[in-house]
């Protein structure tokens, strides 16, 4: 199974369309849905610019909800681990919720390092298929700094062998290329990562 491959195995299923439509979901909350897909390295400081815009997008009436990795793993994603063929699924897996979320009208805060590219364009073009709004949100901070951040203290344990397969220690990250937005958190205070994000939503008429 590569990241454009998914095999199925229910068969005889078809989807089923009600008749309240997005449009009618976006008149009753008063703005569009979108996915925001915030990837970038452990201790960039994804979730602490996604909890940062839930709370400025709250304070709009704005209706958003955030996925979080660590929360998704005690959960529906709770039977994952962390190798290659893993890590794909759980993307997936949230790839396919965000895509729900922004179907019936939220703001969809999704922080996940993600660190291959390919599975973050698969969450892409399920997007993309679905005519739903995708923004590629790269929290860019160099390694040094995100070590020395280190608030799970996982760094010193991917250092000290403790940890295997550790992104950016002994496992890769691909940067992405073309993201929507680009926040370099060593250089950006937070107040100026949220201002950036919420006028590219404003500036896109998904948010007024």
């Amino acid at each position: 199974m590569t990241a454009t491959t998914v095999e199925r195995k229910a068969t005889n299923v078809h989807w089923h369309e009600g008749d309240v439509t997005r449009n009618d979901r976006a008149s009753i909350l008063g703005h569009k849905g979108v996915t925001l897909w915030f990837t970038g390295l452990s201790g960039s400081g994804k979730s602490t610019v996604a909890v940062a815009v839930e709370q400025a997008l709250a304070a709009r009436g704005v209706l958003s909800y955030r996925l979080d990795g660590d929360n998704i793993r005690l959960g529906i994603n709770s039977n994952l681990g962390f190798s290659a063929e893993d890590r794909q699924e759980n993307i997936r897996r949230v790839g396919e919720i965000s895509k729900l979320f922004a179907d019936t009208g939220v703001v969809v805060l999704s922080s996940f390092i993600s660190p291959y590219r390919d599975d973050r364009e698969m969450v892409r073009r399920m997007h993309v298929e679905g005519d739903l709004p995708y923004l590629e949100v790269y929290v860019d901070c160099p390694l040094e700094e995100a070590e020395s951040r280190d608030p799970k203290g996982l760094y010193k344990k991917a250092r000290a062998g403790e940890i295997r397969g550790f992104t950016g220690i002994d496992d890769p990250y691909e940067a992405p290329t073309a993201p929507e937005l680009h926040l370099r958190t060593d250089q950006m205070t937070l107040e100026e990562e949220v201002e950036m994000i919420i006028s590219n939503l404003q500036a896109r008429g998904i948010i007024a």
